[in-house]
């Protein structure tokens, strides 16, 4: 074929494909041409070329055909699909077809241990369903879920490569945005046809059986036509593993601790705020010796478990391995050598397993005894972790491993197609054509000596090359005494070579009993890797078993070197911790430990102090110390009771997300929406700094509203640090709140943050002493200083839910002279020529009878200077104000704007 005549097949299989680039096999390279030549040679480095023929000149780049692996995953880790057109042979010469769409979520050549889930997300009436596939390891899931932000959260949790939204998402630009503003994953529009539900429920059970169906136990289709979506798509792009997906797997929410998309961040839990994972609690706790066992530690820290039973029997085992250093040890060295069993199953079903990955599939399944015997004769066989080890069919892995210990050679070659593959005995045919093989090496490695001998000739050797095939080289000292029957091939410097019709003839024979061995052994090579992928369940049973013994352990490690201890699990509402620290924290700096204690009656905890002082440490400890318990894992304390919670909820930091139209503030508010609307009694909800993006007053409002919404509405297990200082005085009023504060020692001046938490409210912040230690110029800092002193004025308002009913000391900026009042203890003196006026405000806020207000007002005008029309008014609007019916933050907006009016008159 011609040139011109390969860039036309190029082009016109590209138009069968929507992939972004093509990657044509050509003899021994895949090949790019055309535009897609410019983009890989940009992305990739490449060289291009300008190839002429008939006239027309054309870009081509090339990658060699067994390189094609890392250049296909670097384009697909940006965002590229490559389709994959695949050369064979035909009677009249050379076809090609594309065999594969290599997309980010079907993309099977990855070195990343992290799962690589491919999910779609489908939306009705109801709810969404979703489902998540990896096929690297064969794992798929689905699940149900009322709402837009729950589904967030369950992408965000499982961090998929790749999602497919339903027909109905596709044009809910909301939904999409917040998809891409919280995964990094590739959005990819597969038809309609295959999220119908006919056609998804058909492919489901044609995949896992329909008994699959019945025992999936959800409400409704929506997963399912989730999961038939995916399953197409896998299907479609050819990645050929699906029969290494081997259980439909559903789960509720009500499985696992709920866990939003804002709290997985604020935690920290897999990756720093920055997006590291140097850090984060994955990394701190990650002491797994296996790829597996790493993604399971994952896992487990991103869907904490709910249920107590499960959580004792990991507890148990994390226990046993701690208290067990030698066996520990004896068990993470035997796990050492294990591989990727689920990945190596995906590979073997998709046919690109080589005899080496066999061999690793044989030398793992080695290791299920190992571990048995690593286990035997110590507390280890007691625990729960000699049910894991022998919860995979034994008997079953031991034959596999020992088919592939017969079968295989102990080094065989990388490919799979030049023979030597096998051991002698694993089949009678491939016997025979080796005996024969052999014998005709042998007669050619004695014919040079026979020769020599023969003819007398000292400088010959017999040898072989692509160009010349099997030759007799002489040096041309002796070419005088080659006989006639040798036929001169090739003269060079100092030799010539021969062949002769014998060697000929042997080397026909050769070459034909290697050409029929390696079809043969290719033949038996892929009945046994077909054997291995119709293994699939059991190699996925033994990895997950090897993974779930490699995270034990590491939980089981952490906590041995860090005086760990195991939690007390409580179905009550106990949140009770001795000494308690936070788990990263503690690794960097000496740490000084707190105690915490919530439950139903001492439910509420605000926490004040200083800036910098480890408010937000502190709050974020105990979710965490939470979160590990029900992971199964021991904790950072000496002591801890935990009440298994069904979700924490966090509002940390300042954050905005200007390119999406949202400010700090408006995120900030959305994020306590969320946990408002999600959080329930059984909840822990950690606040910190609700308001402060905002106004005082309508920050202190909106912190105030919502401390009376979570104490009386939603009775949630909460932490709400503030620098609002007036939310203390709720504790006086909200039975379940108390105030807790982080202490400093201020002594001449200089203040020192011992970071110890104790009961009680503080009114300081030490701000300014925050900045002097900033380095802020002292000009600034002593201005500063200056302005706190004359920011004084005190305001109240009654808190709402309380049992007695007296007004809260509450400051708002009321105040009037050169600054705004804030937190003041002289109110009189900040209030100026106006005091009556804004003790009006300041009883209207209070909820007191409008009337005794009133009656204050009258009685001033009545005996004291007229007051200007503007006043009048805005004491006619006080008189009607119906204080009862109105909302705290409406109220608060009309003192403010009666201040604004009062200012302006002055």
């Amino acid at each position: 074929m011609t040139a011109t005549g390969i860039v036309g097949e190029f082009l016109a299989l590209k138009e069968e494909t929507d992939a972004d680039i093509l990657a044509m096999q050509c003899g021994d390279f895949y090949e790019f041409f055309a535009d897609d030549a410019e983009l890989v040679a940009k992305e990739l480095d490449l060289k291009v070329s300008q190839k002429s023929s008939h006239g027309s000149s054309y870009p081509m780049a090339g990658v060699p055909l067994n390189d094609l692996t890392p250049y296909l995953k670097a384009l697909v880790e940006r965002g590229y699909r490559v389709a994959v057109a695949d050369q064979y042979e035909t009677e009249s010469g050379h076809a090609r077809e594309i065999t594969r769409v290599v997309t980010p979520g079907t993309l099977l050549e990855t070195t990343d241990a992290d799962a690589q889930y491919l999910a779609a997300v489908v939306k009705d009436a109801d709810g969404f369903g979703l489902a998540f596939a990896d096929i690297t390891t064969g794992r798929f899931l689905v699940t149900e879920v009322d709402d837009a932000a729950d589904a967030h959260a369950e992408l965000y949790r499982f961090a998929p490569a790749e999602i497919l939204p339903g027909p109905t998402l596709r044009g809910d630009d909301d939904f999409l945005s917040a998809i891409r503003d919280g995964t990094d994953a590739s959005l990819s529009l597969h038809e309609a046809e295959a999220f119908a539900p006919g056609r998804a429920r058909h492919r489901v059970g044609q995949q896992f059986g329909d008994e699959a169906l019945a025992s999936v136990g959800l409400d409704s289709e929506r997963a399912v036509r989730a999961a038939g979506a995916v399953l197409a798509y896998v299907d479609e792009t050819g990645a050929g593993v699906l029969q290494s997906m081997t259980r439909l797997q559903a789960y509720h929410a009500r499985d696992h601790l709920e866990l939003d998309a804002t709290t997985q961040r604020n935690l920290e839990l897999t990756e720093t705020m920055q997006g590291k994972r140097d850090g984060s609690l994955l990394d701190t706790l990650d002491h797994t010796v296996t790829s597996p066992g790493g993604r399971m530690l994952r896992e487990w820290l991103t869907r904490p478990r709910r249920d107590p039973d499960e959580l004792e029997r990991r507890q148990a085992a994390v226990e046993a391995l701690a208290s067990e250093a030698l066996a520990r040890e004896r068990v993470r060295d035997t796990l050492d050598g294990a591989y990727d069993l689920e990945r190596l199953a995906s590979r073997s079903a998709s046919g690109s397993a080589g005899a080496r990955e066999l061999l690793s599939v044989r030398d793992t399944l080695e290791i299920l005894p190992a571990l048995a015997d690593a286990i035997a004769g110590s507390r280890l066989a007691d625990s729960p972790l000699s049910e894991v080890v022998d919860r995979p069919d034994r008997e079953a892995a031991k034959a596999l491993h020992d088919e592939l210990d017969d079968a295989l050679a102990e080094e065989p070659p990388k490919t799979v197609t030049q023979g030597e593959l096998f051991q002698r005995g694993y089949d009678d045919e491939l016997d025979d054509l080796i005996e024969r093989h052999e014998a005709a090496k042998n007669w050619l490695d004695d014919l040079g000596p026979r020769e020599k001998r023969e003819h007398g000739i000292q400088h010959l050797q017999v040898d072989r090359n692509k160009t010349d095939g099997y030759y007799i080289q002489v040096g041309k000292s002796n070419t005088d005494k080659v006989p006639e029957h040798y036929r001169e091939i090739k003269t060079l410097k100092n030799s010539k070579r021969y062949v002769t019709d014998e060697l000929e003839e042997k080397e026909r024979d050769i070459l034909r009993l290697e050409e029929v061995r390696g079809d043969l052994e290719y033949e038996l090579f892929q009945e046994l890797r077909e054997r291995v992928a119709s293994e699939a369940e059991l190699l996925q049973d033994v990895g997950r078993a090897l993974a779930e013994v490699d995270t034990l352990a590491s939980l089981a490690t952490h906590a041995a070197g860090n005086d760990w201890v195991r939690p007390e699990l409580d179905e009550g509402d106990a949140l009770d911790i001795e000494a308690g620290r936070h788990p990263v924290v503690e690794q960097t700096t000496d740490f000084v430990p707190n105690d915490l204690r919530l439950d139903r009656e001492r439910g509420f905890l605000i926490v004040t102090g200083p800036n910098m002082s480890g408010k937000s440490t502190y709050m974020r400890q105990a979710a965490l110390i939470t979160l590990l318990a029900q992971v199964g894992s021991f904790v950072p304390a000496r002591s801890a009771t935990v009440g298994v919670v069904d979700g924490i909820y966090t509002r940390v930091g300042a954050l905005d997300e200007l390119a999406q139209g949202r400010s700090t503030f408006m995120v900030e508010m959305q994020e306590l929406s969320n946990i408002l609307h999600s959080a329930t009694e059984d909840s822990l909800v950690i606040l910190d700094e609700v308001g402060r993006g905002t106004a005082t007053y309508d920050g202190i409002s909106i912190a105030w509203a919502a401390t009376e919404y979570l104490h009386n509405e939603v009775r949630a297990k909460t932490l709400f640090a503030t620098h609002y200082h007036e939310l203390t005085g709720l504790a006086d009023h909200l039975p379940r709140v108390q105030n807790v504060h982080v202490a400093a020692d201020e002594r001449d001046g200089d203040v020192t943050f011992l970071r110890t938490v104790v009961d009680g409210p503080t009114d300081r912040s030490y701000g300014i002493h925050v900045a002097d230690l900033a380095g802020v110029p002292k000009p600034v800092v002593d201005r500063a200083t200056d302005v706190l002193d004359r920011l004084r004025n005190e305001k109240a308002i009654e808190a709402k839910g309380g049992g007695s009913g007296k007004p809260v000391q509450a400051v708002f900026d009321l105040g009037s002279g050169e600054f705004a009042a804030g937190n003041s203890a002289n109110a009189s003196e900040a209030a100026g020529d106006d005091e009556e006026a804004t003790q009006a405000a300041v009883a209207a806020t209070n909820g007191h009878a409008a009337a005794e207000t009133t009656d204050s007002a009258e009685s001033t005008t009545e005996t004291g200077p007229a007051l200007d029309p503007e006043t009048e008014a805005i004491l006619d609007e006080l008189r009607g104000t119906d204080v009862e019916a109105t909302s705290p933050l409406e109220l608060m907006a009309k003192v403010q704007q009666w201040q604004d009016r009062l200012g302006d008159e002055r």
